[in-house]
């Protein structure tokens, strides 16, 4: 083989599956459609909350094989990731892995994933613009929020320019 011919055939990707009636090609996992082609650590941050080490960590304490796609996994294995979801720090997940840290409201510790997240970063929004919070005012008003220059930049949407008289 020449190659122009090897490289060809190392671009091309093509998956080989070992048990093809045991492969999944689209998983739901935690109201998420979850592509069962990928390699499981990679398909998990499809889900709104998960990142890449958060992800890792998940697998890593399941003691799922990393390189194991995610049309293969077992239903037991599926059960024991959305547990870890679920309650992370029961499985001894450290801290500041967590996107929810010592909540507003009660102080707790805690992973939020997909429309809980959204549901929480709305009401966090809600309780800054009610207690008239700066933070709270420029979200309201549709303004920069963590201290950058207006001036010149973020004038997407407001018109621009001097309108001429005739």
């Amino acid at each position: 083989i020449s190659f122009q011919h090897r490289e060809i055939l190392t671009n091309m990707s093509s998956l080989v599956l070992q048990k093809a009636n045991d492969f999944t090609h689209i998983l739901r996992v935690q109201n998420t459609n979850v592509n069962g082609k990928h390699k499981v650590a990679f398909a998990l941050r499809v889900i709104k909350g998960i990142g890449r080490r958060f992800a890792i960590q998940v697998l890593k304490i399941a003691q799922i094989d990393l390189n194991k796609r995610a049309g293969e996994l077992t239903e037991a294995e599926l059960d024991k990731i959305s547990d870890i979801l679920a309650k992370p720090l029961d499985y001894g997940m450290p801290k500041y892995f967590l996107n929810r840290q010592r909540c507003i409201k009660d102080g707790s510790w805690s992973q939020l994933i997909s429309n809980n997240l959204d549901t929480k970063y709305r009401e966090d929004m809600e309780r800054l613009k009610k207690v008239r919070n700066h933070r709270g005012l420029r979200h309201f008003w549709g303004l920069k929020v963590k201290g950058q220059h207006t001036k010149s930049t973020g004038r997407t949407g407001k018109t621009l320019g001097v309108t001429k008289k005739k």
